[in-house]
């Protein structure tokens, strides 16, 4: 299990990640990069919902004033993150279409 879902899996038993809150989002940052205040800092700043977490781009987290080298580790967190929600958006469906 990788670091990013081992986390969100931790963060209130598997809430989808598009519902997490500015605070959730918080801990999880504060969770996967303790080191990465300038981050920490943005997401409290920036009001970052789980929802605007799963949309954050290099360039969202450039003009944050997050390092490169951090950006690619904080942006394959969130793609594991984005897998996760794809998976749970899909079992919606499939629960959708065989439940009646």
């Amino acid at each position: 299990m990788s670091k990013g879902t081992r986390a969100s899996t931790q963060m209130g038993c598997r809430k989808r990640v598009c519902y997490w809150t500015v605070e959730e989002v918080h801990d999880w940052v504060k969770g996967q990069y303790p080191s990465h205040q300038t981050f920490l800092l943005a997401v409290g700043h920036h009001a970052i919902s789980g929802r605007a977490l799963l949309r954050m781009s290099e360039g969202a987290l450039e003009r944050m004033g997050v390092k490169p080298q951090q950006q690619q580790e904080i942006l394959q967190d969130i793609l594991l993150l984005k897998v996760q929600e794809e998976l749970e958006n899909l079992n919606d469906i499939f629960m959708e279409c065989f439940s009646s």
